[in-house]
Parts: C-alpha cells; structure tokens; sequence
C-alpha cells in the first residue's frame, strides 16, 4: 500500500498557468460535489488509522483557496501516529496565512514558482502576481515552515534560459529548487514530448554556472533526483517523471477534491469513494475499497507507449 497521500482540496485557482489551463480558465466542481472539511478529514483518518498512510500534502487547484484549510491541517497533524504534512501551493495567499498554518502544525510547504522575471511571470501564469508569490515564500521561512522548496517548470523558449538564475535565487535565500519535467497533465491536451524540456537539458543549463554531484543520501521514494551545487550543502532537485521514470518506487495514491482515489497521476481509472463516505459504509468498509483500487495500479504510467492516453482531468482537477 502506499504511504504518501496527496489530497486535492479544491479545484479552483487564482493563476492561468499556460501548461496547466486556458486563459478563461475551467469549469470548477459544483459545491456539492466537493468534499466538505470532515469528510476530508474523515478519509485522511481512514487512511492513516487503516492503511498507513504516514505523510499527507494538501494540493489543489490552490489549497489556500479553502477556507478551512488550517484546521483541516491541525486536525489531521492531531492523528495518531500524526502524519507528516505539507501543502503545495503557488503562494499568493502564503503571507497571510503562514502564521496560522504554522500554529496548525504544517510541516513543510512547496511553492510552485517557474520563474523570478516579472514580464516572463506574467506570461505564464497570466497573472502580474511575482510579489505575493515572493512574499509568500518569506512568511513560510519566517514562520519555520522548512525547508521551503520551489517547484518550477521550464518551457521551451520561454523560461527555460533562466534556470541557472533561478537557481541563484533560491540558493540567495536558502530556499530548495525543485525542477520538474512537464506532464501531459495541461486542459487544452496540447502537451508534446518534443516540447518539453528534458532533465538531461536541465542539466546542461544548470552546469553552465554551477558544479553539480549526485546527492549521496539515498533517494528511497523520492520523486526528485538530488545533487549536490558546488559541493553541498545547497541542493538542487529534477524530477524527472518522464524520462526517468520512478513508478517501481512510487509510494504516492491521490484523493480529488470530489472524493475519487487515483493511483496513478495519470491513471484514467478512478474508485469513488464519496458515494460510500455520504452513505452507510463504515471506515474499515471504506479502506476495504480503497485497497482494492490500488491494487490495480499498473506497473508503470507507459507515457512511451503509442496507445498512451492522457487522462481526462487536468493536473487542477487532479491535484499534484
């Protein structure tokens, strides 16, 4: 069974990242649809107190978004044994509330950020928002949220000559860089393999200014591959789910926003565990159903394999 679970609050953002959505955004989950605070944290229980489950991360959309995000946080740190948890989110609202998501229990958080130039922010994300974004990433430090990581995408053309000063930039400010491959995850299903920047040019980019060595700690189940900057301690992360796939170590299983199991980022299947949360089942009647859908997680995504098939929901509606 899997141990980390990643649980998608919302749906909804307040950013139009051009790998992500389109500029006139989605159509968000009904409200009904969505799971209210104790059923989410009714199956986060379910799954600490019956399958093991030892680290959660909150995702979205953009958690920060849900109103009762902290104390859905302090409910679930109040488990036993208490989870490991952390929150990926793009920040805008981090400067008001990393105070109380610090007070609530959160251990760490991952700020998604592709870039520190202005103009090339704004054409990602559609939105001129880099200062609460930097804002964001100084409240979670001051608050003892740490490390603070970074998780950036590059674009071919489009900021992908800036990875080297990204780098910089988070080194300046001890925060953790975390690069990740683009995903066939986006709405618009415009994603290419001959588009994407690969980890092996990341690498290339990166060594232009930078002496980089493997980390020597073991990796275990980690996404990121890690090495070493001009000799450590500094750190720099790829992931690498495309060309360097690491499914024979995935310890990871996703819950969205609407209560559907997904064991696999880019599974097409789904188990609907909302029906049985709204009715009658007990919890050892809930986990009974939530092993059985993992147990039908393939050995692999196969994004190499010609019948390949992106999944229907975007990366918002899934949550990373």
């Amino acid at each position: 069974m899997a141990s980390d679970l990643r649980v998608s609050l919302t749906d909804r953002c307040n950013l139009r990242c051009s790998y992500c959505m389109p500029a006139e955004g989605l159509a968000w989950l009904p409200t009904e649809e969505t799971l209210t605070d104790d059923e989410v944290v009714r199956l986060v229980t379910i799954g600490v107190e019956h399958l093991g489950i030892r680290e959660v991360r909150f995702t979205g959309g953009e958690p920060l978004l849900r109103r009762g995000l902290a104390d859905i946080v302090a409910r679930t740190k109040a488990l036993r044994p208490s989870p490991e948890v952390s929150l990926t989110t793009n920040a805008l609202g981090l400067s008001r509330t990393a105070h109380a998501l610090a007070a609530a229990g959160l251990d760490r958080v991952n700020v998604s950020l592709d870039t520190i130039r202005r103009d090339v922010f704004e054409q990602i994300t559609r939105r001129d928002r880099l200062d609460d974004v930097l804002a964001g990433l100084a409240a979670a430090q001051r608050e003892g949220i740490v490390p603070v990581k970074v998780n950036a995408v590059l674009l071919r053309g489009i900021n992908d000559q800036y990875a080297a000063e990204l780098l910089g930039f988070c080194l300046e400010h001890d925060y953790q860089l975390r690069i990740i491959e683009q995903m066939p995850l986006d709405a618009q299903h415009g994603w290419t393999r001959e588009a994407m920047v690969t980890a092996d040019e990341v690498f290339t980019s990166l060594e232009k200014e930078f002496v980089l060595t493997p980390d020597p700690e073991h990796r275990g189940s980690a996404p990121a591959e890690t090495f070493l900057v001009d000799g450590g301690p500094a750190k720099v992360g790829v992931i690498a789910s495309i060309t360097r796939p690491f499914c024979g170590s995935c310890d990871r299983v996703r819950l969205t926003a609407d209560g559907q199991v997904r064991n696999c980022l880019f599974a097409r299947e789904e188990s609907d565990l909302r029906t049985a949360l709204r009715g009658t089942a007990t919890d050892e009647e809930i986990a009974a159903q939530w092993r059985l859908a993992m147990l039908t997680k393939r050995p692999g995504h196969g994004i190499d394999d010609k019948s390949f098939l992106q999944p229907a929901r975007s990366m918002s509606a899934i949550g990373g």
